[in-house]
C-alpha cells in the first residue's frame, strides 16, 4: 500500500512506561467451596428432585473459571441425583449454528468430556408466549422439555444501553435460552427499551417455564470472580437489579483523563459483547442514550483479534485505525451475523487500513487534532478486561505521579517494531511481573 501522507510515516514515538492502575477488588479464592455453598442454601438444594432431567444453560461470555463452575454446578446435580444436561445458552454466536455455538463452549474447556454431561446444542425452539407488546418469547426446545432449568452467567454493565438491567441472568434468558430466535425477537426492539423488556420476558420465563435458579457471577476490576450468588427463580428480577449496581462499583476504568491515541491490542466476542468495552472507552456503536465514565480520546488504534473470537470483529466500527493483519483475520460471517441479530451494523464497519502496526499507530497520532507532537499522550492496553497493567507515554507520567490509584511500575522502553512494522516484544508479560 503506497500512501502519500505530509511528513511521512516516520514519525518517532515516544518511549512508554508500564503503570499499575489500583482498583477495589474482593475475590474468591476458592472457587469450589464458594460453588458449593451457594448450591446448598435450601431454597436451592430443594428446587430439584432425583431424577430430574436438568438443562444447564451457560454462555459464551469470557467469565473467569467458567469450566471450574460449570463443572461445580455438574457435580452437585450429579450428587443431588439429578440427570443434568448442558446447552449453549447464546444468540447468534458461533455462526448462528448449534455446531457453531458447540464448539464455542470448547473453547473455553466445556466439553462433554470434560463435563461428564450431554451437550445438546440445537437452536430448534418453542415459542412459550408473548409480550403486552406483541413480542415472541421463546425457549430452547431441548430446555422446554427437562424438569428443570438453570444457568449460570456473568452481571454487568452492558455494552449498549443502560438501565436498571443491563447484562446478566435476565438477558441470558431472553437471549440465551431463546437462542436466536429469541435474540432476532429481541432486537426488533429499539436498544433503549431492553431494561424495560427484560424483567417482562423474565416474569414470563418464570411463570411458563421449569427455570428453578440462576448463578449470578460478579467480577472484579482485574478480571477475577468477586462473587458466586445462586439466586432462586422467584427472586431473579428484583436480586439482579442490585447485583447490577454492585458490579457497576467493581468496574475498571482507565484513570488518564486525555489520551490523544488509544492502542489497543486486541478485541473479541470473549473480551466483551462489543468487542471492546464501551464502559472503558466510551465509544459505543449502539444509538442508544447512554454516558460512560471514560477518558477523552481522540484516536483509538485496533492492533489484533484475540484467537477466541474466532475471527468475529464485531466492534472494530468504533476504532479509527487497525491493520491489513487484523483486516484479513475477520470472519464476515460470524462478524455479520452478530450485528445483523443486535441491529448494531455500525459494530461492524471497517476502520482504515494501514500495512502494520507501526504505520496504523503514526497515521492515529498524525491525524489527532490536540496532540502535543513532542509530548503525545499514548495509552497502550491488552484489552479492556485487562487494566490493572497499562503503559502510557511518558507525557502522561507527571499526572500518573499525582494520581492515587495509580503506579510508575518500571523504566520507559521504546516500542520496537520487526522489519515489517508489527511490534516485536510482547510487553504485557513484562508488565503483570512487575
Amino acid at each position: 500500500m503506497a500512501l502519500v501522507v505530509s511528513g511521512g510515516l516516520d514519525t518517532p514515538l515516544p518511549r512508554m512506561v508500564p503503570v499499575k492502575q489500583k482498583f477495589e477488588a474482593p475475590v474468591i479464592e476458592d472457587i469450589q467451596a464458594a460453588m458449593e455453598s451457594e448450591l446448598s442454601k435450601p431454597e436451592i438444594r430443594n428446587a430439584i428432585r432425583p431424577g430430574d432431567r436438568v438443562a444447564v444453560g451457560v454462555g459464551s461470555r469470557g467469565i473467569a473459571h467458567l469450566k471450574r463452575m460449570t463443572a461445580a454446578i455438574i457435580r452437585e446435580l450429579l450428587k443431588w441425583g439429578a440427570r443434568p444436561f448442558i446447552v449453549p445458552a447464546m444468540g447468534s454466536h458461533g455462526g448462528a449454528t448449534g455446531e457453531g455455538q458447540k464448539q464455542v463452549l470448547a473453547e473455553y474447556g466445556i466439553t462433554e468430556e470434560s463435563m461428564q454431561v450431554p451437550i445438546v446444542s440445537s437452536m430448534d425452539v418453542s415459542q412459550i408466549g408473548r409480550l403486552d407488546c406483541g413480542m415472541p418469547v421463546y425457549l430452547d426446545q431441548e430446555a422446554a422439555r427437562a424438569d428443570a432449568i438453570i444457568f449460570i452467567n456473568r452481571v454487568k454493565p452492558h455494552t449498549s444501553f443502560k438501565g436498571d438491567y443491563e447484562s446478566g441472568l435476565l438477558k441470558m434468558m431472553a437471549i440465551g435460552l431463546g437462542r436466536h430466535a429469541g435474540a432476532t425477537a429481541l432486537h426488533q426492539r429499539p436498544l433503549a427499551d431492553m431494561p424495560r423488556l427484560l424483567p417482562q420476558m423474565a416474569q414470563m420465563y418464570i411463570q411458563k417455564t421449569p427455570i428453578k435458579f440462576g448463578v449470578a457471577v460478579l467480577e472484579n476490576a482485574y478480571d477475577q470472580t468477586a462473587k458466586i450468588e445462586a439466586i432462586p427463580a422467584d427472586q431473579l428480577i428484583a436480586r439482579e437489579k442490585q447485583l447490577l449496581m454492585e458490579a457497576k462499583a467493581y468496574m475498571p476504568r482507565l484513570l488518564p483523563a486525555k489520551i490523544d491515541v488509544l492502542i489497543v491490542s486486541e478485541i473479541g466476542k470473549n473480551i466483551s459483547g462489543s468487542g471492546m468495552d464501551p464502559n472503558i472507552t466510551g465509544r459505543a456503536a449502539s444509538k442508544a442514550p447512554q454516558t460512560f465514565n471514560a477518558p477523552d480520546i481522540e484516536r483509538m488504534v485496533v492492533l489484533g483479534l484475540t484467537p477466541e473470537t474466532k475471527g468475529n470483529a464485531c466492534g472494530i466500527g468504533v476504532a479509527d485505525v487497525t491493520t491489513e493483519k487484523v483486516f484479513r483475520s475477520i470472519n464476515l460471517e460470524y462478524m455479520y451475523a452478530n450485528v445483523i441479530t443486535s441491529k448494531v451494523l455500525a459494530s461492524a464497519k471497517i476502520p482504515l487500513i494501514m500495512p502494520n502496526d507501526r504505520d496504523a499507530i503514526c497515521v492515529a497520532l498524525k491525524t489527532c487534532y490536540a496532540a502535543d507532537v513532542e509530548q503525545p499522550r499514548l495509552v497502550w492496553i491488552k484489552n479492556t478486561l485487562t487494566l490493572g497493567r497499562i503503559w502510557v507515554s511518558e507525557a502522561l507520567i507527571p499526572e500518573v505521579e499525582q494520581h492515587d490509584r495509580m503506579e510508575v511500575v518500571g523504566h520507559p522502553r521504546e516500542i520496537i517494531f520487526d522489519e515489517r512494522g508489527y511490534i516485536k516484544e510482547d510487553l504485557w508479560e513484562e508488565a503483570n511481573q512487575t
